[in-house]
């Protein structure tokens, strides 16, 4: 059986998806709090022949954790999330998380994202605000004050380091663990006025790009090199040679 055509058919579909990935890595460089994604690669064996033939696996995809840079914006409403943490947005679905400090008070008072989905505090429940009230101060713990009175709390929570972690709008992502609300603001809490930046490294992206694409262009010229072979040899029985 002949086996070379489908190992370089494999390995293409393993690398169109690690082009579709840096596409999409690169197309949010800019976006805040947005996840670069990495895809390891995989090997499958396959006993259906005499020996063993090795395919590429579509892999296994992952969100990076790392954190972006923090720059400053001077909105009272931008906070950028130091240490391993997420705020929590009120999805379609239920909550879902991001690192995207972007926030705004909607027409009925309610603190949202830029997406017009509420910002939930440590119980889940929405936060009003009041701008009548004068200027929003964010503590590190996301105590929010108005005049020097606490009006709410933003919600901020942890995901267990081994949770998988699917991409969901925008930068916001939903774990397949519980998250768990955040009580210790040492090493880990907001900064108010700023916001964190993608964690896309796009030089790193664009070389990634190039080897992908020549591996890509590799299997594509194998994959007809064998398809040839296999065309000839047919020619060659089929005329009694």
């Amino acid at each position: 059986m002949e086996t070379s055509i489908y190992v370089a058919t494999s390995g293409q579909l393993a690398l169109q998806r690690r082009l579709d990935t840096i596409a999409n890595n690169v197309a949010n460089a800019t976006t805040p709090g947005f996840r670069a994604e990495n895809v390891t690669f995989q090997t499958v064996l396959s006993q259906t022949s005499r020996s063993s033939v090795a395919y590429s696996g579509t892999g296994e995809s992952t969100l990076s954790r790392q954190s972006g840079a923090i720059v400053q914006t001077g909105n009272a409403l931008d906070v950028a999330i130091r240490g391993d943490a997420f705020l929590s947005i009120n999805g379609a679905n239920g909550p879902v998380y991001t690192r995207d400090g972007r926030m705004r008070i909607s027409t009925n008072g309610d603190l949202e994202n830029m997406n017009g989905q509420q910002v939930l505090d440590q119980s889940g429940g929405p936060i009003q605000i009041n701008p009548a009230r004068g200027a929003v101060q964010i503590s590190r713990d996301g105590t929010i004050s108005q005049n020097g009175q606490r009006v709410g709390r933003l919600g901020l929570f942890q995901i267990p380091a081994n949770a998988k972690l699917i991409r969901h709008e925008g930068a916001a992502v939903v774990p397949d663990t519980p998250a768990e609300p955040v009580v210790d603001f040492v090493s880990t809490g907001f900064a108010q006025g700023y916001i964190e930046q993608a964690n896309v490294n796009p030089v790193m992206e664009m070389t990634r790009l190039i080897s992908v694409t020549r591996a890509f262009e590799a299997m594509t010229a194998a994959g007809e090199q064998s398809d040839r072979k296999l065309s000839d040899a047919i020619k060659a029985l089929g005329s009694g040679r």
